[in-house]
């Protein structure tokens, strides 16, 4: 409420024409735009046999996600949401995704893990940073907060339209208690659905109207495509897709354009996260940091 909220700050300096589109377009759903990119399956599998080989396991995931992590510390922009037709700065940067119970067995039931990272990780911290969630996730015996909320709103006929019609109304005024949005993987700045790691081609995630992800990226299965090489050879090489969709209401298109050239610089260039950036940008007002798992 006045333009407060527990996980981001009113920004009013947004460009009249990209301001009033929300206006136009109230809903995430009716501003999502589809992206898709394919990534070098090849030089990225060379480059995490690489590291494995000198003793540092980094996945896919990983890498996805370290990206990301970089992108946004150069363009904050991209780190915004919009709610009740106002833009905010989002006062972390977080990554949400699915994880198997079990990964042995395609039918464990899934969890939901929320992460949040500093803009100055490096490829290593992140790694960590999702390692130690996951491994947390897979390893607690009781149900998941998620779980838990759930079953309980369930319990009533009717109770659970009742709650989330007030979970709403709080939300679109910044009331929403913290804890909620600490807890509910649907308040975060990108959201992950790793569809290769159970054989399934990548997605165009809608994203939810509920909460405030402004991006989703679906990672699928690893494609052949042809090509002709220098010598006008016709070659086979594999590909890994991402489907990406995001709120363009967010900010101008040339701040995406920069923000997604960042994110496949980095995923072209894996080495280059490896050392934190020379500098981080922030959102006026805006400036935070979380602790380093790896303090050494």
């Amino acid at each position: 409420m006045f333009g407060r909220r527990p996980d981001g700050k009113r920004v009013r300096d947004v460009d009249p024409i990209v301001q009033v589109t929300p206006y136009l377009m109230p809903m995430r759903c009716d501003a999502q735009v589809f992206l898709e990119h394919k990534l070098d399956y090849e030089m990225l599998s060379r480059y995490i046999v690489r590291k494995t080989q000198e003793g540092q396991k980094v996945t896919f995931m990983h890498l996805i996600a370290a990206a990301y992590v970089r992108a946004v510390s150069q363009h904050p922009e991209v780190n915004r949401f919009i709610f009740n037709k106002q833009y905010f700065a989002r006062n972390n940067c977080s990554i949400s995704f699915a994880v198997l119970k079990d990964p042995q067995n395609p039918e464990s039931p899934e969890s939901t893990v929320r992460i949040l990272f500093d803009p100055t990780d490096t490829l290593f911290d992140v790694r960590d940073r999702m390692t130690a969630a996951v491994e947390k996730c897979r390893e607690a015996k009781d149900d998941e907060f998620l779980i838990k909320l759930a079953r309980f709103v369930l319990a009533v006929p009717g109770f659970t339209t009742f709650i989330v019609g007030v979970a709403r109304l709080l939300d679109r005024y910044g009331l929403l208690p913290k804890f909620l949005i600490d807890e509910l993987p649907f308040y975060s700045g990108l959201f992950i659905t790793n569809n290769a790691s159970i054989g399934l081609h990548h997605v165009w995630h809608h994203i939810y109207n509920f909460g405030n992800v402004s991006l989703f990226m679906g990672l699928g299965s690893v494609l052949k495509e042809a090509f002709t090489d220098s010598e006008g050879k016709t070659r086979m090489r594999r590909l890994l897709p991402i489907g990406m969709t995001a709120d363009e209401r967010v900010c101008s298109g040339a701040h995406y354009a920069a923000f997604f050239a960042a994110v496949m610089h980095g995923l072209g260039h894996p080495e280059e996260l490896e050392v934190p950036p020379e500098s981080v940008k922030y959102d006026k007002g805006v400036e935070y940091h979380v602790e380093k798992l790896n303090k050494g």
